[in-house]
Order: C-alpha cells, then sequence, then structure tokens
C-alpha cells in the first residue's frame, strides 16, 4: 500500500489580479502559508506559467518549479482543463467556450481546435520537462447537448459523436505515451465523459489507451446520485488522479438533479467545501489506500457560501486529518509463528 500525497491546492479558483493571487511568487507562499505541501497549476494562466516556455525549455521549468520549492509547496501537476474543453465543442456552445481561448482564434472554430490541441500537446510537453506523470484535462462535448433523449436521438448519432471524440483525442494520447504522462479526463457533467458508461465508450474506441486515465472527483458523483465509492473498485486502475470537493444533493418536492435554472446557492446540488457536504471522505480515502493510489490528494475548492480563503485553509487540514499513513506491518504480526513449506503440508495433512 501507499500513502497518498498531499495536501495540495488547485490554483485554478485562486489566481486573481491582486496580490498575493497574481504572481507565481505570491501565490506559492500563500498556498504553502495555507498548509499545502503542492500545488495543481492551471497551465491557462499566463500569472503563474509560460505554457510554450514550459513545453520548450528544462531550464525554465527547473527554476520556475525551484520557485515554488524555495516557497514550500511542490509542482503536483498541470492542468489543461479549459484547453481541454476546447478539443471538442458542439456549435451551440461556440459563443458560450469562446471566452477561454486566445484573442486571435475566437469567433473561428477551427482556429480554436487547432488552438486547443496545441495548448493540450504544450501541456504534455511541460509536464514531462518537470518529471511530471499525469495531465489533468476535460475532454470536449459534441453529444452533450443530446443528454437527454427528447425528442429521440437518431440512430448513430451518439456514437457518431464518440467516434469523432476519440479521433481528436487519439493523436494527444500518442503524444502523452511518447512523453510518459497520463491524460486524466475529469468525469465531469458537460463533458461527453461525464460518468462511467460514457468514460467507457470512449475508452472502446481509443483500444482502451494505457494513457487515457480519470480525474476522480466525488462531488461531480453525488450531484449525479452515482455511487462515488463503488466507482472506485470498478476504475481502480484507471484513476489517475484526485480531486478532493465536498457537495451535497437536497432535492425538495420542486427540484431535483436538474436545478430548475437557479444559482448555485439555490439548487438542490451544490458544491461546498470540505467537510461541510455530504461526501463521505473516510470512506474514499480507505479506498484510495487501499488500491495503492499514487498520487496526490488535490483540494479544489468551490463552494456555494464559504469564502474561498476560508475553504482553502480549512482544506488543507482536512485532507491532512483524512490522509491514512499506511501501515508498513500486518497488525498481527506479532502473533507469527514462522512457518516453511514442510509445516504447511503438515498442517494440510499432506504427508499422512
Amino acid at each position: 500500500m501507499k500513502t497518498i500525497k498531499g495536501p495540495a491546492l488547485f490554483l485554478a479558483q485562486f489566481a486573481g489580479d491582486d496580490a498575493p493571487f497574481d504572481t507565481w511568487d505570491g501565490i506559492t507562499k500563500w498556498a504553502a502559508d495555507c498548509g499545502y505541501e503542492g500545488v495543481q497549476v492551471p497551465s491557462w494562466d499566463a500569472r503563474l506559467i509560460d505554457l510554450a516556455q514550459a513545453a520548450e525549455s528544462k531550464g525554465y521549468c527547473e527554476d520556475w518549479a525551484g520557485k515554488a520549492r524555495e516557497n514550500g509547496v511542490a509542482v503536483t501537476e498541470l492542468s489543461t482543463h479549459l484547453q481541454g474543453q476546447l478539443v471538442a465543442v458542439h456549435p451551440a456552445y461556440d459563443e458560450a467556450f469562446d471566452g477561454f481561448a486566445a484573442n486571435e482564434v475566437r469567433g473561428n472554430p477551427a482556429a480554436r481546435q487547432a488552438w486547443a490541441v496545441d495548448q493540450v500537446e504544450k501541456g504534455i510537453r511541460a509536464s514531462a520537462n518537470l518529471g511530471l506523470t499525469a495531465l489533468p484535462t476535460f475532454s470536449g462535448a459534441l453529444a452533450w447537448p443530446y443528454i437527454y433523449p427528447w425528442p429521440q436521438r437518431p440512430a448513430g448519432l451518439v456514437e457518431a459523436a464518440f467516434d469523432e471524440l476519440a479521433k481528436r483525442w487519439r493523436p494527444l494520447l500518442d503524444l502523452a505515451d511518447a512523453h510518459g504522462v497520463n491524460l486524466c479526463y475529469e468525469i465531469h457533467p458537460g463533458e461527453d465523459l461525464h460518468d462511467g458508461v460514457s468514460y467507457e465508450m470512449f475508452l472502446e474506441r481509443v483500444d482502451n489507451h494505457a494513457r487515457a486515465m480519470m480525474l476522480y472527483d466525488p462531488s461531480h458523483y453525488v450531484l449525479q446520485c452515482l455511487d462515488y465509492v463503488a466507482h472506485l473498485d470498478t476504475y481502480a486502475e484507471r484513476i489517475g488522479g484526485f480531486h478532493v470537493k465536498d457537495a451535497e444533493f437536497n432535492p425538495t418536492a420542486k427540484q431535483g438533479v436538474y436545478g430548475g435554472f437557479q444559482s448555485w446557492v439555490n439548487r438542490a446540488g451544490r458544491f461546498r467545501s470540505l467537510g461541510d457536504g455530504q461526501v463521505d471522505f473516510g470512506a474514499i480515502f480507505s479506498k484510495l489506500a487501499a488500491m495503492d493510489f499514487d498520487g496526490w490528494a488535490v483540494v479544489e475548492w468551490e463552494c456555494a457560501l464559504k469564502h474561498p480563503e476560508d475553504g482553502a485553509r480549512e482544506g488543507a487540514q482536512f485532507v491532512r486529518d483524512h490522509i491514512i499513513r499506511v501501515t508498513p506491518r500486518a497488525f498481527d504480526d506479532f502473533a507469527d509463528g514462522g512457518t516453511d513449506d514442510a509445516a504447511n503440508r503438515r498442517m494440510l495433512g499432506l504427508d499422512r
């Protein structure tokens, strides 16, 4: 068994234009002061990283990661969530997702997709230069507008969407393999890979590619009413990343999973700061320890109520309290009487 590394913090929700959140030096010092040992970095945020340089220069990566280490935190992973989203965008979402892309490709879906692919490629190369083995990302979505089958979906529609999704991602998975990096798709509503079944549909189309891993975030399963603990048993060999995020689902007579177009604070399903929701993290950390998860416990703060800085500070201690330092020996070793093959055969009555 292995002890999970952590706590770490995903910086995407904290990067901003005010100190200490506006510079790499400032935000890493702040994260360490909050009690974190690692940070997951949004690769699209130029205030924190120059992705193009990181993809080309090991020297840049050594200096950049070294600054974080000097400030008390390790770089756990880069993230290409926003760029991965743009690898596959249904036209219904073109305008909404344009804001994720560079200014020069907005309004041009083909150019935007090419830019997104290039960004993910840079994320893979930068991860390799940093000695990282996991790259969290989103899959994007072509079939998502048809998630509820009304009107009836035409035969072959979903299959065609997943065929195309796999076609777009296969070269990226092969590049990741060449660089020793796992692409960890966050299983997330809004993505075509939003649950186990849809993940398997994709996996089948990329020939069970060894680099097509999962980023496990139980909050997204709570809001879908999925069994997030049994999910770990089912996909133990495919869990390559872990977001520690809480959630609650409290259906009413008026509202359920779909939320009635309400704001997050008024939805039946809400993200919460760690310890304020319904996720059984004791069971999750136990499962991950037993299955030899060799990664980081990364807090992703999203809460409809609590201030982010409070959620971050509380989250570091919450994870620290839940990480299980695995035992190096069996609890009943004290009663070991010693044995050998001959003794085993006598105990089984095989030499009579």
